[in-house]
């Protein structure tokens, strides 16, 4: 009964029941966020109290996707989006194959190469509908390509957006009484990677694979992107970019990063000075919602924590906990997929999963290979399929560019049903095989 009672069962249950019904996902966010709390017992004062406060543990990234938005914008009004995407539209030939390969590996950089994470997303992708739509492309399908591209890159590659990831997982794994080395992490991920790759093939070659119709719209958008993309300007951009993820590699600060190379497109002039306020001015607009939905899901995190409902809700799944390792990580596993399904971002839970499990882990015997698989798979679940996740928010803000892609029923459960239950089964596969 305490299971079902629970501030955090109830509040996440309205939270995808909300969602389900199409309400707009800050809205249900913030609903979810005021049951929690007076489930809990808190007045209306104190939930929006803690809400407001919260909000400020995603703020780095927020100032980050405003930022990387802004870069994005100058990328596309410098021609050299457009120049991208009439090479991809080359290059695929009218191949189906070719091109969600394309849109994949565009993804896949945008975590480590080019790390302006999903920014890029709402730049690129409305330029490919026409191709997409006389191709008959799912869309679901390219949610599934892109949302492999941002999830895969952070939980196997120690680079960009996953050196992040995996310092989190080797701190807190430190701070919780296991002793181990960044170098050590990547290693075992691996088989979550193969789980994630699984996943996209079945999406890509078996759920999604059929044509589909879809009308060809006007797409309304505030960009005008420039069609010359000279020599020189390829060349800072690129030069731009680099520099973005060397200063991201560097300091650990992707805010810093994107600075650095708006600096230098402004610098060397190829945008103009003059229309520096209107690139910013585009920054938000592109990724000005995203960066909210991930402020108030650091509130409703944040609010969670207040009434101890996580805790307690671990607390209260530990009681049922059998002696069966594989059992036992299924069991985490679930209560990680629950959690990040909530709040939304993997990095964050990271955290809350390592004081809770750890101990646990170590009680029962997990070794250390064990223990980096289970707290990097219980994280990550749930970011595809959140309706809270820039993993799901940066596909939709792309594919519905003409209003023809639902977030929760085209995005949200496609890449939940494709990626989270090939990364449970790799995840136990991994953890039996460093038994």
């Amino acid at each position: 009964m305490d299971l079902l009672f629970n501030p955090a069962t109830i509040s996440i249950l309205v939270l995808c029941v909300l969602c389900l019904k199409r309400i707009n996902v800050l809205l249900a966010i913030i609903i979810s966020t005021l049951v929690a709390g007076i489930v809990s017992g808190m007045n209306l004062k104190q939930i929006m109290d803690i809400f407001i406060s919260g909000m400020g543990g995603n703020s780095e990234t927020a100032l980050s996707y405003i930022l990387l938005g802004a870069f994005a914008a100058t990328m596309a009004h410098s021609g050299f989006t457009v120049k991208l995407s009439s090479k991809i539209i080359d290059l695929v030939s009218h191949k189906r194959f070719l091109l969600i390969t394309f849109i994949t590996l565009l993804a896949i950089a945008s975590q480590n190469i080019i790390p302006i994470h999903i920014a890029f997303i709402p730049i690129v992708i409305p330029t490919l509908l026409p191709i997409l739509n006389s191709l008959k492309i799912d869309r679901r399908a390219v949610a599934c390509a892109l949302a492999f591209g941002l999830k895969t890159p952070y939980i196997v590659l120690p680079v960009g957006f996953g050196l992040i990831f995996q310092n989190l997982i080797a701190d807190n794994m430190v701070q919780n009484g296991v002793n181990v080395t960044l170098q050590e992490i990547w290693k075992p991920l691996i088989i979550l990677g193969l789980g994630m790759l699984c996943g996209l093939i079945i999406a890509l070659f078996v759920t999604y694979r059929k044509p589909r119709e879809y009308n060809d719209m006007q797409i309304s958008s505030n960009l005008a992107p420039s069609n010359d993309c000279s020599k020189y300007t390829m060349v800072i951009m690129i030069l731009a970019a680099l520099s973005t993820f060397i200063v991201q590699l560097c300091t650990g600060s992707l805010p810093l990063g994107a600075l650095i190379g708006l600096g230098i497109i402004f610098t060397f002039k190829v945008i103009p000075k003059s229309k520096m306020d209107s690139m910013m001015n585009e920054g938000v607009y592109l990724m000005g919602y995203v960066a909210f939905v991930m402020l108030v899901s650091a509130g409703f995190a944040d609010v969670l924590k207040e009434t101890g409902a996580i805790e307690n809700l671990a607390n209260a799944t530990m009681n049922f906990m059998p002696d069966n390792i594989i059992i036992c990580s299924l069991i985490i596993l679930i209560l990680g997929l629950f959690m990040t399904i909530g709040i939304g971002t993997s990095f964050g839970t990271i955290p809350i999963l390592a004081v809770l499990f750890i101990p646990l882990c170590l009680e029962m015997g997990f070794n250390t290979q064990q223990i980096i698989i289970l707290l990097a798979a219980a994280a990550a679940l749930g970011d595809a399929g959140s309706p809270a996740s820039d993993t799901t928010l940066g596909p939709t803000s792309g594919l519905n560019a003409d209003g023809q892609h639902n977030h929760i029923y085209d995005t949200c459960i496609p890449t939940f049903l494709h990626f989270n239950i090939p990364l449970i089964i790799f995840a136990l596969i991994g953890i039996y095989l460093f038994n």
